[in-house]
């Protein structure tokens, strides 16, 4: 009888030490002042027990002292539960900074002004080709990874404003944009409103560049959606965007990832300028939400695969986008809040790691119910 004891207890030990194969990250916002640190700590203790091995965390912005001073103190929690801690910053939505760092639209309006800005009044862009922004955001990320705690400094918002919007969000903003078409030879013309950058300086180099005026070329009445020089000027203007703050990054001894549109090709580099296969970035995060291209969860492994191929060996970790009304999705009307039932977890990730995804990363953990997270212990083989 001894015996039998002694075995069952250490059935149950192995069991409670059983780990999964496949990392998972989350992404989350954390605020002190709505979730406590000791609130904050019990929730990545729950976490790890799913899988989770790290955590992306925004932290309210860019570095000013309080932000830094929460993101050293996010950084200890996180550390503490053994996870690893990703400083998840927005790049280019920076209101309230000098207005000639604004993108211009087609239009010649500039994102300076709220009333002006494409889709939603956060969209306060910035330029990403403009040498004051490109300074500005290489100290401030450096001032990031300075930060002992921080693992990785991760990248978001690091592209133009969507100039082709994803299908799913189509009917949420109708009324409040034209957005893009096809013409009867099946080439996509991009919503003017959302196509950036028209500033003085983006257009004086291009025309330094190619000997082409676009302003002029708009004048005329060319459509500059068909102009591949302009399109490319203006992914070159994040890439080197991305190159300077990497550089500023591994500096500090410190990597750095990016939260990125799926693809690169067939998503990103056409709808918000992102040629991220070209970027110097360690660890990539597409953010694979199926819901928002009208898309089944067998896409994201569609999706994984081109991204894999692209990336030459770099880590890429699928993206997962959670329902947290996942029981009454058919009556969603936002399909920002749509996401993954629980009964589709299992495909999004089996697809995600048969492409060669390193991991997932859900968004957000937040939203996953026990029937998410039931569902994600099975695909990842916890239970």
């Amino acid at each position: 009888m001894k015996r039998i004891f002694t075995l069952l207890a250490a059935l149950l030990v192995l069991a409670a030490c059983q780990k999964s194969s496949i990392p998972v990250y989350v992404w989350y916002g954390w605020h002190p002042d709505k979730v406590s640190a000791e609130e904050f700590g019990s929730k990545l203790k729950e976490w790890k027990k799913h899988g989770v091995v790290g955590v992306c965390v925004e932290n309210g912005g860019l570095a000013d002292e309080g932000t830094i001073a929460q993101i050293e103190a996010c950084g200890k929690i996180v550390h503490a539960a053994g996870l690893e801690f990703h400083a998840w910053v927005p790049s280019v939505l920076l209101p309230g900074r000098d207005s000639s760092w604004y993108t211009v639209n087609r239009h010649g309006r500039s994102a300076y002004r709220p009333e002006d800005r494409a889709y939603v009044t956060y969209y306060a862009t910035v330029d990403p080709h403009n040498p004051d922004v490109m300074d500005f955001l290489a100290e401030r990320y450096a001032r990031i990874a300075a930060i002992p705690e921080v693992d990785y400094v991760q990248l978001d918002y690091i592209r133009y404003a969507d100039v082709i919007l994803a299908e799913g969000l189509w009917g949420k903003y109708e009324g409040v944009i034209d957005h893009e078409w096809r013409d009867s030879e099946g080439r996509v013309h991009e919503y003017p409103g959302a196509d950036y950058c028209y500033c003085d300086a983006c257009v004086a180099d291009f025309k330094a560049k190619t000997g082409v005026d676009i302003r002029e070329s708009v004048a005329a009445g060319e459509d500059p959606s068909l102009n591949a020089e302009w399109a490319q000027f203006r992914c070159d203007n994040v890439k080197n965007l991305v190159g300077r703050i990497a550089e500023a990054v591994h500096a500090q001894g410190k990597k750095l990832s990016a939260d990125v549109f799926p693809g690169p090709y067939s998503y990103a580099e056409k709808m918000v300028r992102q040629q991220w296969d070209r970027w110097d970035v360690d660890v990539l995060f597409p953010m694979n939400y199926n819901d928002f291209y009208m898309e089944p969860a067998s896409w994201v492994g569609k999706v994984t695969a081109e991204a894999v191929k692209c990336c030459s060996g770099k880590p890429v970790y699928s993206g997962l986008f959670i329902c947290r009304d996942w029981q009454h999705k058919a009556d969603v009307i936002d399909p920002e809040n749509s996401g993954l039932l629980p009964s589709e977890m299992e495909d999004a990730v089996s697809g995600a790691m048969a492409a060669g995804a390193a991991g997932i990363c859900l968004f957000t953990p937040d939203d996953m119910t026990t029937e998410h997270w039931a569902a994600l212990d099975k695909a990842l083989g916890l239970r």
